[in-house]
Order: C-alpha cells, then sequence, then structure tokens
C-alpha cells in the first residue's frame, strides 16, 4: 500500500494489488462496500447498521442506523464496470455533511488488471480545497485510519471471497 504526503497538494493517492481478477475485484468494492467502510466511521446520532452503495450514475452512498435513520454522504459520479468508480465526498472538515455540491470533493478509484488473476486498485481523493477554509484537516484520510483502512479491508473480503468461489 503506497500514499502521497499531501501536505502541499489538494488530493491524496492510495493503492492497493489484491489477488483476484479486475472483475471480482470491482464486484466486490461496489456490492459489498459494508464490509469495507468501518462501521465506527459515523455521522449517525446512533450505531450503523449497514452502509449502501448504490451501484449506478445518480445513486447515493448512505449509512443506515439501527433505527433506520439514513445518513447519505455520497453522490455516485461515475459508474464504469469493471475500470472506474467515481463518487464525491459530501463531508466537510469538521465532519458535517456538505450540502454545496460545489464544495464537495471526489473520490476516483480506479481498478487496473496487472495479470488475469491480480488487479491493482488505485484510490484518488481529489479537490480538497473545494471544501473551503480548513480543508487541509481532510488530508489526513490517507492515514492508518482513512483511505488505507478501507483498501486494508477491502483486500481481506476481495481476497476472502475469491477463496471461497
Amino acid at each position: 500500500m503506497t500514499s502521497a504526503n499531501p501536505q502541499e497538494q489538494t488530493s491524496l493517492h492510495v493503492s492497493v494489488t489484491v489477488e483476484t481478477p479486475i472483475e471480482h475485484a470491482f464486484g466486490v468494492f461496489t456490492e459489498r462496500f459494508d464490509e469495507i467502510k468501518p462501521h465506527e466511521h459515523n455521522l449517525l446520532a446512533v450505531p450503523i447498521a449497514r452502509t449502501v452503495l448504490e451501484p449506478r450514475v445518480g445513486g447515493t452512498i448512505y449509512d443506515v442506523g439501527v433505527d433506520g435513520s439514513i445518513c447519505t454522504w455520497a453522490r455516485v459520479l461515475a459508474y464504469d464496470p469493471p475500470h472506474r468508480l467515481v463518487f464525491s465526498w459530501d463531508i466537510g472538515p469538521q465532519w458535517q455533511i456538505e450540502s454545496d455540491p460545489n464544495r464537495t470533493s471526489e473520490v476516483e478509484i480506479r481498478f487496473v488488471a496487472e495479470a488475469p488473476e491480480r488487479t491493482r486498485v488505485d484510490l484518488e481523493h481529489r479537490h480538497l480545497d473545494r471544501h473551503g477554509e480548513g480543508w487541509q484537516a481532510l488530508s489526513g484520510l490517507d492515514t492508518g485510519n482513512g483511505w488505507p483502512l478501507y483498501l486494508q479491508r477491502f483486500r481481506a473480503a476481495a481476497e476472502r471471497s475469491a477463496a471461497r468461489a
């Protein structure tokens, strides 16, 4: 797993390689996102029961609380199986939902087949400066509890499910 130093830039880059075909890798990321996003990453007032990624342009990513409450925190901007997924990051530097789309950043995940049974997954979180004052606080997303954690959880889910197949 690699990441760039975000201090001088307005984007973060993290990559991981999984020992699984590209179609399987893309499917796990989009269909089993609930296993990838830690439930403790929560903006709801109650614990998260599940996280849903609607796999289509115009879909959303949202958390469902144990009481049925919903927190929508992303919009699917591009959906190109099995190569690319782009979604908005509608969470501001103070960890609150940002309703103005002009003040949100983007997360692009690219899936690159390195071999028939190996896929590199490149994640770029870009345009952090769109969040306005305090955007630098979001640069911590490339540390161990941010995007690297998501990609570690993704790799475990992808390889676990590939081993069962």
